[in-house]
């Protein structure tokens, strides 16, 4: 039974998960940013509570994590939305709380790995999960085995130059598909082009500009379609690098997937002729808004079978 724990910058979420990924008993609270000792008291006492709630013994414990985060030293590294997690290693004090063997990942290679074992990509042997919400992020899995850069870094998938005289991006260049197809890119563009009297410029948000584009709105509509040709781009782009058997599409924005698919794949059509781009699915992630908390069991899984340190 494996205490599943996903951090992110506003809210933690502890599960209990089976072998199998069943979700048993799950709990939320409040992110504190501020404080790592806060949020280590949160988590320890969220697995004792979630434990109690399933009547199970905690066999292990698998983390994943608004990153970036160091998944052979267990430490945190410079996380925007956690300040003062900085450096901190929740593995190394978790393994101490509760003696067990405890295993991290940034949370989209912990959702990638969740997906490929137990979702959409089962039985895949090339899989790319792609997340659209506030920002763009994925992980790859191949042959059953997480992609891991130089020094065991993740690849950052939003932060390929797209166009590279478009928006500034916090990375440091200019077009990167996060700046021109995340959900704020959306919610920027229709307020940049918007006329003095459009009657929905307060309160927008993506969410809000799909809606609208389902009520036949002429300008959310155009901010769909923008979206699904900038979309379409990076796809291609990852199609055309790594020909996956399935590319996994999840986050906020795909909620809405129907109102962009169609523009995706017209884009990937048009430029993707020297692959066998057709054998590559798009699927929408398939486990729920349990995923996170799935993918954090299936970390500790994960450094199991193929020998990533795990703290005890």
């Amino acid at each position: 039974m494996i205490g599943a724990v996903d951090i992110g910058g506003t809210k933690i979420a502890v599960g209990m998960v089976t072998e199998s990924g069943h979700v048993l008993a799950r709990k939320e609270s409040p992110t504190d940013a501020a404080s790592y000792a806060n949020g280590l008291a949160t988590i320890a006492g969220l697995l004792r509570e979630t434990a109690q709630v399933a009547s199970v013994e905690i066999t292990g414990i698998g983390i994943g994590s608004t990153g970036p985060v160091d998944p052979f030293t267990g430490k945190f590294g410079e996380v925007d939305f956690l300040p003062g997690w900085r450096g901190q290693n929740p593995v190394g004090d978790l393994a101490r709380i509760f003696h067990v063997r405890v295993a991290l990942e940034n949370d989209a290679d912990a959702a990638a790995l969740a997906e490929a074992g137990w979702g959409a990509g089962k039985n895949k042997s090339r899989l790319i999960y792609v997340t659209v919400g506030t920002g763009i992020g994925g992980g790859i899995v191949f042959d059953g085995h997480l992609y891991r850069g130089v020094s065991g870094a993740h690849p950052e998938l939003g932060h390929q130059v797209i166009d590279p005289a478009g928006p500034l991006c916090s990375c440091g260049f200019r077009g990167c598909w996060e700046s021109l197809a995340a959900g704020p890119a959306m919610v920027a563009w229709l307020d940049a082009n918007a006329p003095a009297d459009y009657p929905h410029r307060e309160h927008l948000t993506a969410k809000r500009i799909c809606q609208l584009a389902r009520q036949d709105d002429a300008l959310a509509r155009q901010a769909v379609e923008r979206e699904a040709y900038y979309l379409g781009i990076g796809l291609a782009n990852l199609i055309n690098l790594f020909t996956p058997d399935v590319i996994v599409l999840s986050g906020s924005l795909m909620k809405s997937a129907v109102l962009f698919l169609d523009g995706i794949r017209k884009v990937i059509c048009s430029g993707c002729r020297f692959v066998p781009f057709e054998k590559s699915e798009l699927a929408l992630a398939s486990l729920g808004e349990d995923t996170n908390l799935i993918g954090a069991a299936r970390v500790w899984h994960d450094g199991i079978q193929h020998g990533v340190p795990l703290a005890s």
